[in-house]
């Protein structure tokens, strides 16, 4: 039996639930860290969620999704600063890299718990998502998991999340297509929870 095959029916009282999410942010900003300095930025296992209906019926084995900030006006001007700085892509590659391994994930308090997809403009998942209009994220990495149901929405490009999430990926991708979408995924804290994985689990 998996993880993700082991499903929890608790609910979490508030101070609990504002625990775990505290947890899973300083959790996220730690494997972002080692991400953009011992990786290369490639997105690692705990980055990219498994979703699945909240019955259990997997949409997708991996995506990768995105923290935001709670005020992103800021990085998002510097993002957009360095994409229009240059047209060569690996400048702009070597400059994302150096912005997120400084300072970017240093204060996991400085992040939402909204996180943020990116899709193709005729994205046949994003629709899925969106017709569902609730989905579980499963993050594991390191024999830690989290399991997070979350309400999911897609974003106005003048929203803020938007805007964050469009110049992030713009600065690691010189060529993404015109009219992509973005998503965002709320987590329900009081109906989460943490598990470790066993060795030799799958």
């Amino acid at each position: 039996m998996t993880a993700g095959d082991r499903r929890k029916n608790v609910v979490l009282m508030e101070p609990a639930a504002e625990a775990l999410r505290d947890e899973f942010l300083g959790w996220q900003c730690r494997l972002r860290q080692i991400s953009v300095r011992e990786g290369l930025g490639r997105p690692s296992s705990g980055m990219r969620a498994r979703v699945s209906t909240l019955d259990g019926t997997e949409l997708a084995p991996a995506v990768t999704l995105l923290l935001m900030r709670e005020e992103p006006d800021e990085s998002t001007q510097q993002f957009r600063f360095q994409v229009q700085k240059t047209l060569d892509p690996v400048e702009r590659y070597e400059k994302a890299l150096e912005i997120l391994s400084a300072w970017y994930y240093q204060r996991p308090r400085d992040f939402s718990d909204i996180m943020t997809g990116l899709f193709g403009p005729g994205s046949a998942f994003a629709d899925q998502l969106l017709l569902h209009g609730r989905c579980e994220l499963e993050f594991i990495e390191y024999a830690k998991g989290y399991r997070i149901p979350c309400s999911v929405l897609e974003l106005a490009e003048k929203d803020a999340f938007y805007q964050a999430t469009y110049w992030h990926n713009r600065l690691f991708n010189a060529n993404m297509p015109a009219s992509v979408r973005v998503l965002s995924f709320t987590p329900d804290w009081t109906h989460s929870a943490d598990f470790e994985v066993e060795i030799g689990e799958d």
